[in-house]
């Protein structure tokens, strides 16, 4: 990431991220197909609807995650081979500790929420099932979310994309087996969900112990180094507590949608699983942006950090509105291949139309958000997104829909703070001195600077 033209760099990075976060949204979406089409809509509806409560519980610990690869990608671009090291059993032994308590409070606590977001009585016995299962299982996608950020801190982001493949098949086989074919299913499609995450979690874990360099994970290290602890919460937890802050407040939207009915839980659940695609290049510059301003900060180039955050922006931007207007014009064909409904399909359509034009508000917010990250400045991005995202948002829409019980109206509420958020991180991108920030960190800490890499 230090080295050579910036463009090849980034998309040779970003390339295999996208493709794997395909494979990860097809993964996520076989689930609602199979179970909408051999199951029906109330079975889809309690499916669909679970990507708030799922990022609600886990998006704190996977924040820190994202912090860890900070910190790994900051110390392998300054040549700290010693550092990479620790930071990676820690963050492995975090991984372990965190998965289980996610277990345990997911496991308990998912009757309690699914019944404050208001499910529907109809729906909420196939929800509590589908989640608690799901939640079974969570320490395995805790593992391998941190085998991810690991491999993609340290530049390979090949592999991670080797694994989603596997365990994308690997899912799509299981449903079909146990839901179509043993009639299982929301259990099914759970059960086939923590399956395919505990064996890409394997895959992950093994490659980690016999790859060679810095970051080989030795089972007998692994422990919680409070230093590097400190340092890693320090960098993830302000995007952690983003995570989750954002997720609740979309816990709160959707229990807006609920009271709409399940045709509009199902319409927006399906809805939801086709802008999973249009996050696509959303969250891989975000994420690629991350690991290279890290890297290159670390080597001191600061130059080349800059040019390389204004090209991730544009091909954001530009790669994400594609995707929208694609989204816009083909919503109806896509909402009903989830269910032909025509109720679901309405509502579906309804929110493409409303939020798909926009999209390049969205990719615009992330990849300044990712920048600042990577510069060690997660507390910008998370404040900005707390107040626009969240009170805002919440906000509105519990104001407009005393007015007009239009379910158009929650739709509305995200370009509305999408805009929001972009105007307020583009004034603070352009003012503020983020480039600098790990050299003001590392004088007030000591005299100690890390050592550029070659190159």
């Amino acid at each position: 990431m230090t080295e050579g033209p910036i463009w090849k760099r980034v998309l040779s990075f970003a390339l295999p991220i996208l493709l794997g976060n395909l494979f990860q949204q097809l993964y996520n979406v076989v689930d609602s197909l199979v179970v909408g089409n051999f199951t029906g809509k109330a079975a889809l509806a309690a499916v669909s609807s679970s990507s708030h409560l799922i990022l609600l519980l886990v998006g704190l610990i996977s924040g820190i995650f994202i912090g860890a690869g900070v910190v790994i990608a900051r110390y392998y671009g300054a040549g700290a081979e010693g550092q990479v090291s620790t930071a990676v059993h820690t963050t492995v032994a975090f991984a372990l500790i965190s998965g289980i308590a996610l277990t345990v409070c997911g496991v308990g606590l998912t009757p309690s929420i699914l019944r404050l977001m208001g499910t529907p009585e109809n729906v909420l016995p196939d929800s509590i099932l589908y989640f608690r299962i799901y939640f079974s299982g969570v320490l395995f996608m805790a593992l391998y979310n941190t085998v991810n950020g690991i491999l993609q801190a340290m530049g390979d982001s090949r592999h991670p994309l080797y694994y989603l493949i596997t365990a994308a098949v690997l899912n799509a086989i299981l449903d079909i087996l146990f839901v179509a074919g043993l009639n299982w299913g929301v259990a099914g499609a759970g059960a086939a969900t923590v399956i395919a995450q505990g064996f890409s979690a394997f895959l992950g874990l093994r490659h980690l112990m016999r790859v060679e360099g810095a970051h080989r994970l030795i089972p007998r290290n692994i422990h919680l180094n409070r230093p590097m602890l400190r340092e890693i919460l320090q960098m993830g937890l302000p995007s952690g507590l983003q995570s989750s802050i954002i997720a609740l407040a979309n816990t709160v939207m959707q229990s807006n949608i609920n009271s709409f009915g399940e045709d509009a839980m199902a319409g927006c659940g399906s809805y939801m699983k086709i802008e999973g695609f249009a996050f696509l290049p959303v969250t891989t510059f975000a994420l690629a942006m991350t690991t290279f301003i890290s890297q290159n900060l670390g080597a001191r180039q600061y130059d080349r950090a800059r040019r390389g955050a204004r090209f991730g922006m544009a091909a954001s931007m530009l790669l994400s509105e594609l995707i929208g207007m694609l989204i816009y014009f083909l919503s109806p064909y896509l909402i009903a291949l989830f269910n032909s409904d025509s109720a679901v399909v309405a509502v579906g359509v309804a929110q493409a139309r409303t939020m798909a034009p926009f999209y390049f508000l969205l990719a615009f917010t992330h990849s300044i958000s990712g920048t600042l990250r990577g510069a060690g400045l997660a507390v910008v991005p998370m404040g900005v997104m707390v107040v626009c995202w969240c009170v805002i948002r919440v906000s509105y829409v519990t104001l407009i829909l005393r007015f007009f019980n239009d379910i158009r109206c929650i739709f509305l509420g995200y370009p509305l703070t999408w805009s929001l958020s972009c105007i307020v991180l583009a004034i603070y991108f352009w003012k503020a001195d983020w480039l600098h920030h790990f050299d003001r960190q590392a004088h007030s800490d000591g005299p100690q600077t890390p050592q550029k890499r070659d190159g």
